[in-house]
């Protein structure tokens, strides 16, 4: 398993090309499988009366979902443009501009915290004790990632196509992530106990232009030269129309739920 190197929100080049395709995200990125929120609601008992922080929120992706909890959901997200689409996108949260390093919250203030497609950005030897601070003790953080499922033939292509654009320490993508990051961020820490994982894979179908949006709002192509980007965007069109013009794109979903020390 790799994963993009931890220098948290746009101070990493590949996390400020997400600032040039902010509408692009909000449009062709999913959201997170029904089975994995309900388990992250639960697990984490998101409701009415509780507040929960959705760190490195992006657009809104995993924020609406909270929302709808019914708790009060504080959102941050550090990118201007990414920010706006998700004021947009989800006006019923509080939306601050931070990151996971330096929270603008009192301490112990928090029921719960999550971080859907984003805790790899963050500065792990800032961020977890940051985010300790302002939970309370026994609350929950709860972690996921929506990762293209190299199980699937489509997948296998798709991930030779973007072989030329994959920076050092993104050779590859696959099951993992969970694991990795509880080495990575809690296997040292006193901070944090108990871990709880959880897995999901579902697909959705999609069109040729929606495949090429989709590809287009990765990191590391975003940030790729046009011309380079371009010669992909037709390999994924044709990609397509070998499967009839619309594929089924399958994603493998993890999650991870630890608790702050009591």
């Amino acid at each position: 398993m790799s994963v993009e190197p931890r220098v948290s929100g746009l101070q990493h080049p590949d996390s400020r090309s997400f600032e040039q395709v902010a509408d692009l995200y909000e449009r062709a990125r999913p959201g997170y499988p029904e089975e994995i929120v309900a388990w992250l609601v639960e697990r984490l008992d998101l409701r009415r009366g509780r507040t929960v922080l959705d760190l490195g929120a992006g657009t809104g992706k995993l924020t609406r979902a909270l929302v709808a909890t019914g708790a009060e959901v504080i959102a941050l997200e550090p990118g201007d443009e990414m920010r706006a689409q998700l004021q947009r996108a989800v006006p019923e949260a509080r939306v601050l501009a931070a990151g996971a390093e330096a929270i603008p919250l009192p301490d112990d203030s928090l029921d719960a915290a999550t971080a859907g497609q984003s805790f790899h950005w963050f500065r792990l030897d800032e961020a977890v004790p940051e985010v300790d601070r302002v939970l309370r003790p026994g609350a929950g953080l709860g972690l996921v990632w929506n990762m293209r499922d190299q199980d699937d033939e489509l997948q296998r292509e798709i991930t030779e196509l973007l072989a030329p654009f994959v920076p050092p320490g993104r050779e590859g993508e696959g099951p993992g992530v969970t694991e990795f990051f509880r080495r990575e961020a809690f296997a040292e820490s006193p901070l944090f106990e108990r871990f709880e994982e959880r897995e999901a894979r579902f697909a959705e179908e999609l069109d040729a232009e929606m495949l090429v949006g989709r590809i287009s709002s990765i990191s590391f192509v975003a940030a790729a030269a046009g011309e380079e980007r371009a010669r992909l965007q037709e390999a994924l069109r044709e990609l397509a129309a070998t499967r009839g013009g619309r594929v089924d794109f399958r994603y493998l979903t993890e999650a991870l739920v630890t608790f702050s020390v009591a």
